[in-house]
């Protein structure tokens, strides 16, 4: 171990010379961020609906699946958003008009169509490859990423539950039935997404034909590995005193409401931008006040350039 390091653990305190400071972890509140994958006709809706009633009483649906939740309105009670064309910057700005609106819980059903559908990741990548990179795909997702990091950024930061749904492709596997015969059986493969995007959920689960879930991650940990045929309203349940276990933190409402305050000083908005980086909120979605979408992080930059240049023409018409 480093001298420095060496004898700060030594006197029970960081070093004077380091800006790294370390403090007692402590478990803080936090909202679901919760990821359920599965084939055609494993109930990933119904599943989805049903957690988020067990996490808010305000449910927003952002549909991709040609109305498909509609089927359901007879019970569950919840606002819906139908989307034909699937940009992840249209997901981002549904988001902030979600979170705007108030809704406690938001269901991305799916979040796969702004992988591979129209609009979606796929097509930004060939279209960005095809427009400024002669068709070079390296090119294109250089050009694309960024786009993705937003969307991703704004559903980990939104200030209320996140429940998304992702499709997964189909094939068939031989299995030995009770007579000792092979009979196929219809299986789910991995989601139509992105590697590596399970890792920003705290629970993702896999639903069978048969609507059994298991959990394939969790860091609640009475939830890590379980077995769930037909969840219901208990699974959610579950889910939520899990997220609830934990010291209250200040809502993402109230940063971005004071963000927007009107007698906020620069140094005011200082103060705000490093308490939003410690919780890693900047991407938070949210409509400024011409209602256009933008990001907690963004918008606190922008209304500090605008005090820098407010107090630049003062100075100059002072001069």
């Amino acid at each position: 171990m480093p001298q420095g390091i060496q004898a700060a653990a030594n006197a029970g305190g960081p070093t004077s010379h380091t800006r790294f400071q370390f403090a007692p972890a402590t478990k803080e509140q936090s909202k679901a961020r919760v990821a359920l994958d599965g084939p055609s006709g494993s109930g990933k809706t119904f599943t989805a609906l049903t957690i988020a009633s067990a996490l808010g009483t305000r449910i927003a649906v952002i549909d991709t699946e040609r109305g498909s939740a509609r089927k359901y309105a007879n019970e569950f009670a919840f606002d819906v958003l139908e989307l034909a064309y699937f940009s992840p910057d249209d997901l981002v700005e549904a988001l902030a008009a979600a979170g705007a609106a108030g809704y406690e819980v938001v269901v991305v059903d799916s979040l796969s169509h702004f992988w591979s559908g129209s609009g979606g990741m796929l097509e930004q990548v060939d279209h960005a490859a095809k427009k400024g990179f002669g068709g070079n795909s390296f090119g294109g997702w250089k050009e694309a990423r960024p786009m993705e990091r937003r969307m991703v950024d704004a559903l980990v930061a939104f200030p209320g539950h996140v429940v998304v749904t992702m499709r997964t492709k189909t094939d068939y596997v031989l299995e030995t039935n009770d007579r000792g015969r092979q009979v196929p059986r219809k299986v789910g493969l991995k989601p139509e997404q992105r590697e590596g995007l399970e890792y920003e959920f705290d629970i993702v689960g896999s639903l069978d034909f048969e609507n059994t879930l298991i959990v394939t991650k969790s860091r609640a940990r009475v939830l890590t590995g379980a077995v769930v045929k037909q969840p219901g309203i208990e699974f959610g349940q579950q889910i939520r005193e899990w997220l609830e276990d934990g010291t209250a933190v200040e809502p993402v409402e109230d940063l971005i409401s004071e963000a927007k305050r009107a007698d906020a000083t620069f140094d005011d908005l200082g103060a705000l931008m490093r308490k939003v980086r410690a919780r890693r909120l900047e991407g938070a979605p949210l409509l400024d006040d011409e209602g256009k979408p933008t990001t907690l992080g963004e918008h606190i930059q922008e209304r500090g350039k605008q005090m820098r240049r407010a107090a630049a023409s003062t100075e100059g018409s002072a001069a």
